[in-house]
């Protein structure tokens, strides 16, 4: 059974001598909060100066050879970039969770009406006061009007109806309040864990601790607490520049509790258990790269995964980061508290995984 004391003295003298050494305090509570006004200011300075295609979201639900030519189109016209959506999911849901004003229905029996020459309507979704959502409807009527020209002289065999949506929109800057701080969740104990321990074997002190009556697991716990406090020290000022300096518009609740707690908790073991691969500073960053470089690109740090192609989203979800970032959007974005227990649910078996694997093999005895 850990004993407290040992934890207590353990994690006083490791925070002693973190608060002596001023780079560490300055990576983990000013460095957050530069990342975040660089960031900020660069994506918003960009944001909507750009001229490509507009995003459309667009549901088939016709099986012929005529709407995928229909979708070909649209895509062909260089202003739509046709996004396809399974026919099973509910698209003015799917059109909300992107926060997407702009998507497209394309009916059943839409080919074989068209070849009978019997009228088919074609949904356009839209916000009138969006203008891209003007750059849509404009394009899809543009297709249909060259389709019934093209095959009846103009008769409007296919029609288009369009139904206002207007979904709450996510600006960039709210996505990358929680993905910039699941990363600093995952930076902080992994790369100083790692090195901890690099240098630790390499000065023989965990021969010497060792020696002492505290455990690895106290010792780990010490550092679990210690990576928690710093933890909820940063998130208020990384929260407070996101909304005060950039608007960004972010729900605060006692959900976001458990990702506190459990994502400094895993990544202080993962950084553990990463540093049983290494003897020397310079394996550890090579090791650090390979183990942090992948969850960086594909957990949803500077994009949300929705926006990613499948095969990727389904590769993200191998990894650690993406359950605490995507929970942190559920709770701070999309106001998803079914999708938020299930990612604190996934976290905590994780955790204690990790936990358990790094106070069980890491031999802090070897030579």
């Amino acid at each position: 059974m850990p004993n407290a004391k040992r934890i207590i003295a353990d994690l006083r003298l490791y925070a002693r001598g973190d608060i002596r050494a001023k780079t560490y305090v300055y990576n983990t509570l000013l460095a957050p909060v530069f990342m975040m006004l660089a960031f900020g200011a660069i994506f918003s300075f960009f944001s909507g100066s750009g001229s490509g295609p507009v995003n459309v979201y667009l549901q088939n639900r016709d099986s012929g050879q005529i709407s995928t030519r229909f979708i070909d189109a649209l895509n062909s016209t260089g202003t739509l970039r046709v996004i396809l959506v399974s026919t099973s999911e509910n698209l003015t849901q799917y059109l909300s969770a992107q926060s997407a004003p702009d998507g497209v229905v394309i009916p059943v029996d839409f080919s074989s009406n068209y070849e009978a020459a019997e009228p088919v309507n074609v949904t356009v979704y839209g916000n009138p006061s969006s203008s891209s959502s003007a750059i849509v409807g404009a394009t899809v009527s543009g297709v249909i009007n060259a389709f019934n020209l093209g095959r009846y002289g103009g008769s409007p065999i296919i029609s288009m109806s369009q139904t206002t949506f207007n979904p709450e929109v996510h600006k960039y800057i709210d996505f990358l309040v929680p993905g910039l701080f699941g990363m600093c969740i995952l930076l902080g104990p992994m790369q100083t864990l790692l090195l901890t321990s690099s240098e630790y074997k390499k000065a023989k002190l965990f021969k010497q601790l060792s020696l002492t009556p505290i455990t690895k697991t106290e010792w780990l716990v010490s550092k679990a607490i210690w990576y928690t406090f710093m933890t909820a020290l940063s998130f208020p000022l990384m929260v407070a520049v996101g909304i005060i300096l950039f608007g960004a518009h972010i729900l605060l609740t006692v959900w976001l509790i458990p990702f506190l707690i459990l994502g400094p908790i895993l990544f202080t073991s993962f950084g553990m258990l990463a540093g049983t691969l290494t003897k020397d500073p310079g394996a550890a960053s090579g090791v650090f790269m390979i183990t942090v470089l992948p969850m960086l690109l594909l957990s949803g740090v500077f994009y949300p995964l929705a926006s990613m192609p499948l095969c990727l989203q389904y590769a993200a979800h191998v990894l650690p980061l993406t359950y605490v970032i995507e929970g942190l959007n559920a709770v701070m974005i999309y106001n998803n508290y079914t999708l938020a227990a299930i990612d604190i649910a996934v976290l905590a078996m994780i955790t204690l995984i990790f936990f358990v694997a790094a106070a069980r093999l890491f031999n802090w005895r070897e030579d």
